[in-house]
């Protein structure tokens, strides 16, 4: 754990580090998120946040750690730097919805081609589709909740710290050390993004979030249960953007519109604003509250037999469809014509 820490550090100094020098280059370069009637910000902000934390991440791990691991997770760096430049165009030129799909399942189909894959079924024709599925969900579920000051980060970050406690218990240097790097570079932007932001991580860092933390779900493995418990454990900490996901896609849906393709104000983030009358900080806070809460019971799920284990997921499922139910009754206004 101590070399973890240490990645933890390094990645947030750099974050701490590079972040500014990001932020002038999207103002010199012009490469700002320009504020409209879809969104929640009043003013131009800089995009290349993403940058920043995919630097810090990087040379955290190329100077902590151990080569040896880092040469196994080849498929991994290429993957997400793949997602990530994709995010970099999309934010500086603007790119189809549909090429940005195609393009986090080519990503994904790197990390299947480099031997990254999910470990459920027998066959391996299920699980690479599994990988497929997986991998582009998890990414665009943390692109769809970009969408306040320090959301996504702060979401990536928790999720990360139980991915590095997770492998930490299970003896796992090279996920314990992809969690610890992710860690520390969120935590250092989060330092200029949390409320109020002064720069945007952008798409390409949500896709880089969303893409390594996807992979590093599939890494973890949990030799102290069955896979018929543990396939559960990555779900639920990364419950929260799957559930916000789920969120848009149902209420778009019911509405009438392309889930894909319709921007709006109706994640979780923003339901929970005007269901409690609040700020957009609280709303945030609350996010991260309940992202810690889905952790800990994954963490309790590592050790659980299997009716507990299924007891428990089926008590968390019944909550979820609740919450979804009541959040769906909360208004929204649709976006307004481009």
């Amino acid at each position: 754990m101590t070399r973890e820490i240490l990645i933890v550090a390094a990645a947030l100094v750099l974050a701490l580090g590079i972040t500014p020098v990001a932020r002038r280059m999207a103002h010199q370069f012009g490469v700002l998120d320009q504020p409209n009637a879809r969104k929640v910000h009043v003013k131009p902000t800089p995009l290349l946040g993403g940058v920043a934390i995919y630097i810090a991440f990087v040379l955290a791990l190329l100077f902590l750690g151990d080569l040896f691991y880092v040469n196994q997770v080849i498929g991994i760096f290429i993957g997400a730097s793949f997602v990530s430049f994709l995010g970099l165009v999309d934010d500086s030129r603007g790119l189809r919805p549909l090429i940005k799909l195609g393009g986090q399942v080519v990503a994904a189909l790197i990390l299947v081609l480099s031997g990254v894959t999910a470990d459920v079924f027998p066959g391996d024709g299920l699980d690479i589709a599994l990988t497929v599925v997986w991998v582009v969900g998890i990414t665009n579920a943390m692109n769809l909740l970009d969408n306040m000051d320090g959301l996504s980060g702060g979401l990536a970050a928790i999720a990360a710290a139980f991915f590095m406690v997770l492998a930490s218990l299970s003896r796992q240097y090279l996920v314990g050390a992809l969690a610890a790097a992710l860690l520390g570079a969120c935590i250092g932007f989060l330092r200029y993004n949390f409320n109020p932001a002064s720069i945007f991580m952008g798409d390409s860092g949500s896709l880089f979030l969303g893409f390594v933390l996807a992979a590093t779900a599939i890494k973890l493995r949990f030799p102290s249960n069955v896979v018929f418990v543990t396939w559960m454990v990555p779900v639920l900490v990364l419950g929260l953007p799957i559930f916000d996901t789920t969120l848009v896609f149902v209420s778009r849906l019911r509405r009438g519109l392309n889930p894909l393709t319709t921007p709006g104000k109706d994640h979780i983030s923003h339901r929970l604003v005007r269901l409690m009358h609040g700020s957009r900080r609280e709303a945030v806070l609350t996010c991260y509250l309940l992202a810690g809460a889905f952790g800990l019971i994954a963490i309790f799920l590592t050790q659980a037999a299997v009716a507990e284990a299924y007891a428990v997921a089926l008590a968390v499922l019944g909550i979820c469809l609740w919450a979804l139910w009541r959040l769906e009754q909360v208004p929204v206004s649709d976006p307004p014509a481009p």
